[in-house]
């Protein structure tokens, strides 16, 4: 049967399983917004800016596990996308973006809004396609999913000529797909796991480092198994956390920059490390030659090009976590570590890095963890990146698996408002929270209106401080306060919800946090509550940059009257 291409485009992604698309249309891609309306099982939620349609499909991918699809046109439509697919590429999001383009005899001509996406696009997606040829786009969709959702995921971009939109094709969608140059490795090798799990026997001070890897592999009961039947310690990463529960025994919090101290001085003292689904980011490591000094590394990633790229490894295993895992599981026996996990309990006791200072001015901490109360830790966090992000990873603690979403790789200021859209589309009956800076939440402010119009019942908390606050803290600590550029001027972001015929309130006492909060709950669609919050509060702990993990710096104590442990775990 023949059909156009914009109609086999729209048949391909139903049998891909696409329920939901994000974009913003335009005049190239207009064929296959024509089309649309003939197939009522693809939502199209119209975004108010490109880079809200990718970071939606992000969310939506991250919360769901699913491959996440947004549409943009030409020339500034598809460049406006290049921040949520290059975000995508650093996290290993399995995202499809379909761009129109001009013409085919028109490509090359510099034509009005023409850009070469492929080319801008090639060092940050898995693959992409300039597709040419109408009666090949269900085999070109096809693998483009294919590709972003196996092995390590990543962002797949196809761009479509309107006339290849046009044309008429016969339709034919593939059963099996021709790929021989993508083989990703699965299976680990079993001389060396073998070797891993001699080196777990030998260990007396091991620590595992786990990475959205697990998340990404569904490894949740391989990890705790592991970690259960030789008691090792777990650290995760930034982008792990919400990979192993952290009301467990075992768990010692998240390592790097702005990680647990206790987490930090584990890692330096450890004599082995088992890196799971993580990829050693500096932001991770500190200082790369005084990272772990006395340890053996064993590295767990599906990607080869991760292993050995930024720390020395011992042994290297080439595979899906969940798969190997299973395996190492079956040759581990039955340990204890107790002087080591004593050790690791009293530095946490020691180094608190979780306490929140009684004092009368409203805390982001406290924001955070009344936030945690509130929910029962029974939410999905969504963050943007910042001080917001930290407070956000550090004092709300996540049992629930795949919990918390936010820009690892790429740092990206703006990500938390449209990514929570997404995640709340994908996951309707979960409780989402946008937890946002005023700096970033102003980069993607547009997207309210995108939440309006949807009834997207997302609760958004703005941490508002009035700067740019995670740059201000190191003028602060590094640049003797030279506040450059760092101060804003905030709008009354209430009135502007309220434009958006969204509810909200400003909240200034400390008292009336919790109220809040839970108003917000109430709330059958979105909220927004602006927490006025203490402005030049620091985020601690921090490891300097060019330091090492064992130079970290601990919140000063000096002229706090009074420490209070917040932690309810």
């Amino acid at each position: 049967m023949k059909m156009t291409g914009a109609q086999i485009i729209c048949e391909s992604l139903i049998k891909e399983g696409v329920e939901v698309i994000f974009g913003i249309l335009g005049g190239v891609i207009l064929p296959l917004y024509d089309t649309l309306p003939q197939y009522p099982q693809l939502r199209h939620i119209l975004v108010r800016h490109e880079q809200g349609a990718a970071h939606a499909a992000e969310g939506y991918a991250r919360a769901t596990g699913k491959v996440g699809v947004c549409f943009a046109t030409s020339g500034p439509g598809a460049t406006n996308l290049v921040t949520g697919i290059a975000d995508a590429c650093l996290d290993s999001v399995p995202i499809v973006a379909i761009t129109g383009q001009v013409i085919k005899p028109l490509i090359g001509k510099d034509a009005f809004q023409e850009i070469d996406i492929t080319g801008i696009t090639l060092p940050i997606t898995k693959h992409n396609y300039l597709s040419l040829d109408t009666a090949g786009l269900g085999e070109t969709i096809k693998e483009a999913f294919f590709l972003a959702r196996t092995g390590r995921p990543g962002p797949v971009l196809i761009d479509l000529p309107k006339d290849v939109q046009l044309n008429q094709a016969d339709f034919s969608y593939p059963e099996k797909l021709k790929l021989p140059g993508y083989k990703p490795t699965l299976k680990g090798h079993p001389s060396q796991i073998k070797k891993a799990a001699k080196l777990i026997s030998e260990a007396n001070q091991p620590v595992i480092l786990a990475g959205r890897g697990v998340i990404i592999s569904g490894a949740y009961k391989e990890l705790k198994c592991l970690a259960e039947t030789v008691q090792i310690p777990v650290v995760t990463t930034l982008l792990g956390i919400s990979c192993f529960p952290e009301s467990h025994v075992l768990s010692y919090g998240w390592l790097g920059m702005h990680g647990m101290a206790y987490a930090n001085m584990a890692v330096d003292a450890a004599d082995l490390i088992i890196a799971i689904g993580m990829r050693f980011d500096d932001r991770a490591t500190g200082r790369v030659s005084g990272f772990a000094p006395n340890a053996k590394v064993i590295h767990i990633d599906i990607d080869p090009a991760e292993i050995g790229k930024n720390v020395r490894v011992d042994v290297p295993i080439v595979g899906d976590v969940k798969s190997v895992l299973s395996e190492l599981n079956k040759l581990i026996n039955i340990k204890e570590n107790i002087e080591w996990i004593y050790q690791l309990d009293q530095w946490r006791k020691e180094h608190p890095s979780i306490m929140i200072r009684d004092c009368d001015e409203i805390l982001p901490q406290y924001v955070v963890r009344q936030i945690y109360e509130k929910t029962s830790g029974d939410a999905i966090i969504v963050t943007g990146v910042g001080q917001n992000q930290m407070w956000a990873a550090q004092h709300y603690f996540f049992d629930k698996p795949n919990s918390l979403i936010t820009s690892g790789g790429l740092g990206t200021m703006g990500f938390e408002l449209p990514a929570s859209m997404g995640a709340k589309v994908g996951c309707p009956n979960e409780t989402v929270w946008c937890i946002a800076g005023d700096g970033g939440f102003q980069m993607t402010i547009q997207e309210l209106a995108t939440i309006a119009k949807e009834n997207i019942a997302v609760k958004i908390a703005i941490l508002n401080n009035g700067f740019l606050g995670m740059v201000r803290q190191w003028q602060d600590l590094f640049y003797e306060k030279r506040y450059v550029a760092t101060p804003l001027n905030c709008p009354d972001f209430v009135k502007i919800a309220e434009a958006y015929c969204i509810p909200g309130v400003t909240v200034k006492q400390k008292r009336d946090v919790g109220p809040a909060i839970e108003k917000a709950m109430n709330e059958h669609g979105p909220y927004l509550v602006n927490f006025m919050v203490e402005p030049e509060e620091n985020v601690y702990p921090m490891v300097p940059p060019g330091a090492s993990l064992a130079e970290v710096m601990e919140e000063p104590k000096k002229g706090v009257s009074k420490w209070q442990q917040q932690n309810t775990l």
